[in-house]
């Protein structure tokens, strides 16, 4: 009779658990429910010693945690658990190689080396199938993800492999090493790079679209900004379809673009090696180390000489960065841009928590930040950066030596910092293992390392 009392109790908790969800809109954790974890499904191919650590906001599913919660014979842990501010090891990492990451808005897309069907994972708010279509499960809703779950793409060739992901605000790219792009998510300005149907539902879609090459060139990189998508092909062209309206396609024109077309003005004479966007504003850095920019520039981010605030033809911006040196990697946050030259230092400028202390939130020109605020110093003199990221609103550094700081809005803890307090000035995060490359976006941060040993 004991028996069947608990398994009544229990089944009158998922019952209500499921019930509460459906009016809340809110998960509930189920003590006894089993963890679930999609790609359990699949067998470890882990080989390399590459790690990934994730932190901020955990409640969206970006961060692919789901951690037990009541198990017997398990750690327990808070049942509010939604944010994270200390940089913790993803699982999903430990089971399979990542090659490339892309944080969007609220979730977190994985390639993995493989030569299985399934090269890509996605986690975290799936409203427009931005990670792809996936069955319902009971309690689980579609337009959210705990855990990293395989994103179904028909490739050509199961030999194919994924070189590239690229994130945006409800839209996903993946680029591919002889299969160009695909693109998938939603499409409402032609940011999935074919035809707009106002009329299409993108939530449970299974819609995803290939754009094999761009101007007979094949594609070498991709960059997702909010709404708009820009493509690099191995001549250095940059294309650009999506939302137009602050001159971010930089088509010459403030309207949508559902095709990929050549982006116009000073980048068409040049080869392009990289694009940087995650909100509105465009950067684009060619083989000579020289800068190029475009799209929203309401804080001086792209300046003009008519202070026009849309700028829809991309410009070069030698006169901006005169005189500091040759640029080797770019970033362009929500109201703020950064570059970082050859030797190490960081320029930031526009508008926000740049990184020069709490006097300093707007500035026109390129501001270099002191470098000892990374490191380097008497005892340490060939200290210096290599990698910059941008989220909306946080910023990051990678030094020569696998050091990471951040700096800026500290929404949801997405500075691993410990704590949900701003940020004024660069400030190293506590990660055990040598960070590579940081990828950032609204809440939350992803970190590709690897051991000290």
């Amino acid at each position: 009779m004991n028996a069947i009392k608990l398994l009544v109790q229990r089944r009158t908790t998922n019952l209500l658990a499921t019930r509460a969800y459906a009016t809340t809109k809110k998960k509930i954790p189920d003590p006894d429910e089993e963890e679930q974890l999609p790609i359990f499904q699949y067998p470890v191919s882990k080989s390399s010693d590459r790690r990934v650590y994730v932190w901020g906001f955990a409640e969206t599913g970006a961060l692919g945690i789901h951690l037990p919660r009541g198990k017997k014979g398990r750690k327990q842990y808070k049942r509010d658990f939604s944010l994270v501010w200390h940089p913790m090891r993803s699982s999903f990492a430990e089971r399979f190689d990542v090659t490339h990451i892309a944080c969007g808005y609220g979730f977190t897309v994985a390639s993995i080396k493989t030569d299985e069907q399934h090269k890509v994972f996605g986690t975290g708010i799936n409203t427009d199938s931005q990670i792809g279509y996936h069955a319902p499960r009971r309690g689980h809703p579609l337009e959210l993800l705990l855990s990293p779950a395989p994103i179904y793409i028909s490739y050509k060739s199961i030999e194919t492999k994924v070189i590239g992901v690229a994130a945006g605000r409800a839209h996903t790219v993946i680029l591919t090493d002889n299969e160009g792009a695909y693109t998938l998510g939603n499409n409402a300005y032609g940011q999935c790079g074919r035809k707009i149907n106002e009329r299409e539902e993108y939530k449970g879609s299974m819609v995803s679209h290939n754009i094999r090459t761009l101007g007979k060139e094949n594609i070498t990189d991709v960059c997702c900004g909010q709404d708009h998508t820009l493509f690099i092909t191995e001549s250095g062209k940059v294309y650009a379809c999506g939302w137009g309206a602050d001159g971010q396609t930089g088509l010459g024109v403030y309207t949508n673009q559902a095709v990929p077309a050549p982006v116009k003005g000073d980048v068409t004479s040049e080869r392009i090696v990289k694009v940087a966007s995650t909100g509105d504003c465009v950067l684009a850095l060619n083989d000579k180390g020289e800068l190029f920019g475009w799209g929203n520039s309401e804080y001086g981010q792209v300046p003009m000489a008519s202070k026009q605030q849309q700028v829809n033809t991309s410009y070069s911006l030698l006169e901006l960065t005169k005189g500091l040196g040759r640029i080797v990697d770019i970033a362009a946050g929500g109201s703020f841009c950064m570059i970082v030259n050859d030797q190490g230092d960081v320029f930031v400028w526009g508008f926000g928590l740049l990184g020069l202390g709490p006097n300093v939130q707007h500035a026109a020109k390129p501001k270099l930040i002191p470098p000892t605020l990374f490191g380097r110093n008497e005892f340490n003199p060939e200290s210096m950066i290599v990698k910059v990221a941008c989220g909306i609103a946080h910023l990051a550094a990678v030094t020569n030596s696998g050091d990471l700081y951040m700096w800026g809005r500290n929404r949801q803890g997405c500075l691993g910092l410990g704590h949900m307090k701003d940020q004024q000035f660069p400030l190293k995060v506590s990660i055990g293992a040598h960070v590579l490359d940081v990828a950032c976006s609204v809440d939350h941060s992803v970190a590709f390392c690897k051991p000290f040993m």
